[in-house]
């Protein structure tokens, strides 16, 4: 397997080659299950999903993924219901495994929690105290940046930048600016552990480190997540875990996925610009949501619109059509049919999913065009194969095109508004043939659109 990625550490691709071939790990930051997720909280899970498979191909991998299930959010939000931090994030918990389980993503092998870590995460911070890296301040603890003269190695950034991009308090607690919690004391009605430095909670690098640590080692080969996790999160792990086994290396491949947009702005909960995966799914497959975020390379960001999910679900159809066409029913299980080439050598190139889409979209082309029934079904057991790498193509043909509004856009009002006020904005920009393509697109969508004084009103049709 000649697997190539981008090393977000040396900024450079480099040849994946494992500490260990027969015991590949894998770390990838999780959710905060305070609330449900949205399509940009899913795009690393996706990504990161594709990158399992192809490892699996290969390795024997150990893939542990975490929840983040106590922080202020947290607190706040089972505050604000009354109920007790563990109803809450069960209740999320189980919601993003729904998610997910929608979007095709396997379950990894390790999903450890932080409230099952507590004695981990205390160990890990007793030993960055004893080796002098970390301080013990007004039942704080905190990290000692200055302790670490590599610290900012991973982010490349000075320490003023640091300071500014952390965020960080300037408290009188503090050594230095920098400085970053490890464990912080609890309010009395606030969840909280004992601990040597009095009752509280872990803050939240270290518990990454910690959890990565117990089951995948002091070294691991890939740790991965989204871009606004390199600094200041993934810097700190990368310190303190680094510190915590005496200058051992803590990762070997550090890999991050661009963000997802709406609107022009990254997608969060904060900025109030979310699309929550369920909302989602109520208007598409979820097998659609998972070709639209693989549609851009994922180490770029992806605008999110109505637009993206039209097209994916037209990819498929097209997809779909070739194997259905072809004779080929039922839904996939893993023939043993090898993935064509050109597909794998595209995501061994850095998990190249556009390159892999379009080498997937040569086999539809060519499945559609051969005259010879066998042929078309060699073309169409390929297509499948290929497609079966990036977590596509597992339903029966019949059974997709036989769904509910198969061929309806099932796009809501809120959507269908985004997609007038495109055209509208088109058409202000004189850019007319652009506008009249959203219109026919919403019309093959069952939405009929009429120019009256004053806008665009709009209807279905069945």
């Amino acid at each position: 397997m000649a697997l190539h990625l981008y090393n977000t550490f040396s900024r450079a691709r480099e040849r994946f080659v494992p500490a260990d071939p027969g015991r590949v790990t894998m770390y990838i930051c999780g959710t905060t299950v305070y609330n449900f997720a949205h399509i940009g909280n899913a795009r690393p899970y996706v990504v990161f999903d594709v990158l399992a498979r192809m490892l699996r191909r290969s390795y024997t991998l150990v893939y542990a993924r975490n929840f983040t299930d106590v922080d202020d959010k947290i607190n706040a939000a089972a505050r604000a219901e009354g109920i007790a931090i563990g109803e809450l994030s069960e209740r999320y918990v189980g919601a993003f495994h729904e998610d997910m389980e929608a979007l095709g993503v396997l379950s990894p092998d390790v999903e450890p929690r932080v409230t099952g870590h507590i004695p981990e995460i205390v160990s890990f911070i007793e030993r960055l105290i004893e080796s002098g890296h970390a301080y013990e301040a007004e039942a704080h603890v905190l990290f000692s940046v200055a302790s670490y003269a590599r610290y900012g190695e991973l982010s490349r950034r000075s320490r003023d930048d640091m300071i500014a991009g952390a965020r960080v308090e300037v408290a009188p607690l503090k050594r230095a600016a920098a400085d970053f919690v490890l464990w912080k004391p609890s309010a009395a009605d606030d969840v909280g552990w004992d601990s040597p430095w009095g009752r509280g909670r872990p803050g939240w690098h270290i518990e990454c480190s910690a959890m990565a640590e117990a089951h995948l080692g002091a070294t691991i080969d890939i740790h991965g997540g989204g871009q606004d996790l390199v600094f200041p999160h993934h810097e700190n792990e990368s310190a303190q875990s680094t510190c915590a086994h005496g200058g051992e290396l803590f990762c070997r491949y550090w890999l991050h996925n661009g963000l997802v947009r709406f609107g022009g702005e990254k997608m969060s909960k904060s900025v109030g610009n979310m699309r929550l995966v369920r909302r989602l799914l109520e208007e598409w497959p979820g097998e659609v949501l998972r070709l639209a975020l693989l549609t851009a390379h994922y180490r770029q960001p992806l605008d999110w619109s109505p637009q993206l999910a039209i097209d994916a679900r037209q990819k498929l159809e097209r997809m779909y059509g070739a194997l259905r066409d072809a004779g080929i029913a039922g839904s996939d299980r893993d023939d043993g049919e090898d993935p064509p080439p050109a597909v794998l050598a595209a995501l061994e190139n850095d998990l190249n999913t556009p390159q892999a889409l379009a080498e997937i979209f040569a086999l539809v082309r060519a499945a559609n065009r051969s005259r010879d029934t066998g042929e078309r079904l060699a073309a169409a057991r390929s297509l499948r194969a290929g497609a079966r790498l990036l977590g596509l193509l597992k339903r029966d043909p019949a059974e997709w095109f036989s769904r509910p509004n198969a061929r309806c856009g099932g796009l809501s009002d809120d959507e269908i508004d985004a997609l007038i006020e495109r055209r509208e904005a088109l058409r202000s920009d004189r850019k007319y043939a652009e506008a009249d393509a959203v219109r026919d697109t919403l019309a093959q969508r069952g939405i009929i659109l009429e120019d009256v004084s004053g806008g665009t009103r709009w209807r279905r049709v069945r």
